[in-house]
């Protein structure tokens, strides 16, 4: 089988990885931003606040998170319109993009924990269910879980009972290869489906994406396998794929020009691609550490503050995650 097939087993199939819902943070595989503070929601709430306010953005729109996880991002960015203006709970709709119904579960538990009965979450199984006049949507690290394909040398992987090679590729997927100078890496399945399914649905989008990844072509495989914390490469000869197959994360880094062109194709514009630590503080986090400083305790702003560090640190998160901003309509 194609590597793409195999990795949509890996993660989404009957066993896989994502099949139940799986622990981020230090007793995980990985840590994500969203799992390092909630300011990171709270400065995208208040970017979508401040589209809001300048009659971007519908107040009796929907709010959409794709791959929520748990469902902290969503909270969180509910919680801080909340702050902004409470009439926006009431006005606003809520959902979720969400195929797992263990994940789902989980989702409904932890937003009911936080909001009891005060918040009403809808859930849809595929970004093509949703058909709306107007949705902000967020989405923190799915590209990199799009299934891909492998090339090296005008050859594509293969998979036959978990061992790997070459075969030859075919016309159009060379021929997509070639227009983007790629030799050898990642060529992401998808990205095109998606962004079409968005654009049909949504009259008027705005989608905020953060990932890991370039806006460059490497010309290297970056596909590697997480567990504990811990990075394999596919390619390392301690990587056995037999053992790991739906038990460990497997993802790689977003070529965000991919992700650009596709939107681009769909109708969307493309707003901003920057770092995250860019991003963020454009977002306001700076400002809302601030607000939070004058109504805690040092101790709680001090550390606050250092889990935002992460976050924005051109040594940690800021420079290795990547944000692009979509416009349609």
């Amino acid at each position: 089988m194609y590597f793409s097939t195999y990795m949509n087993d890996w993660l989404y199939g009957e066993k896989g990885y994502y099949q139940d819902f799986k622990t981020i943070g230090k007793a995980g595989d990985f840590y994500t931003a969203v799992s390092t503070s909630s300011f990171f929601g709270a400065s995208i709430a208040n970017h979508f606040y401040t589209l809001l306010q300048e009659g971007k953005a519908d107040k009796n729109g929907w709010l959409i998170e794709i791959g929520a996880h748990q469902g902290y991002l969503l909270c969180d960015m509910i919680q801080w319109l909340y702050t902004c203006d409470a009439s926006l709970v009431s006005t606003l709709k809520f959902a979720i993009v969400e195929r797992q119904p263990q994940v789902r579960q989980a989702q409904l538990d932890y937003i009911k924990e936080r909001f009891g009965e005060d918040i009403t979450i809808s859930h849809f199984n595929d970004i093509s269910e949703v058909e709306v006049e107007y949705a902000f949507v967020v989405a923190n690290e799915i590209f990199d879980a799009f299934p891909c394909e492998l090339l090296k040398d005008e050859k594509i992987a293969v998979i036959d009972h978990h061992t790997l090679s070459w075969q030859e590729g075919n016309p159009t997927l060379l021929s997509w290869a070639k227009t983007h100078h790629l030799r050898q890496g990642e060529i992401a399945v998808g990205y095109e489906d998606f962004a079409v399914e968005m654009a049909k649905g949504i009259s008027v989008c705005d989608f905020v994406t953060f990932d890991y990844g370039e806006k460059y072509v490497r010309n290297d495989f970056s596909i590697r396998i997480y567990k504990k914390h811990e990075v394999f490469p596919l390619f390392d000869q301690d990587v056995h794929l037999d053992t790991s197959f739906q038990k460990d994360d497997i993802t790689y880094d977003v070529n965000f020009s991919h992700v650009s062109q596709a939107f681009r194709d769909a109708g969307f514009t493309e707003i901003a691609y920057e770092t995250q630590a860019r991003a963020l503080i454009r977002f306001g986090i700076i400002d809302i550490l601030e607000q939070f400083s004058k109504q805690t305790t040092p101790a709680r702003y001090a550390s606050e503050a250092d889990k935002i560090k992460t976050l924005i640190s051109p040594t940690m998160m800021g420079d290795r995650f990547k944000v692009m901003c979509f416009r349609k309509g």
